[in-house]
């Protein structure tokens, strides 16, 4: 995925997709703790209100080869 830089005021913003907001339960005014790397050019965020994703049907048999 990438996204553009956006002018905001007299700040720069990165747009979260509405997809992950919604797929981790955050939501406007939650907390988001921030973790730069300039070394390694990333910013880590971990959102308060992210919930666990649920695993699908599949993930325990997907990819794996079956014993015969």
């Amino acid at each position: 995925m990438s996204q553009k830089i956006l002018k905001t005021g007299n700040s720069l913003a990165v747009v979260i997709p509405a997809d992950f907001i919604k797929d981790i339960g955050a939501k406007a005014g939650d907390e988001v703790k921030v973790f730069p790397k300039p070394e390694k050019g990333e910013v880590l965020y971990k959102f308060s209100g992210a919930c666990q994703l649920p695993l699908s049907e599949n993930f325990l048999t997907k990819g794996r080869r079956r014993k015969t």
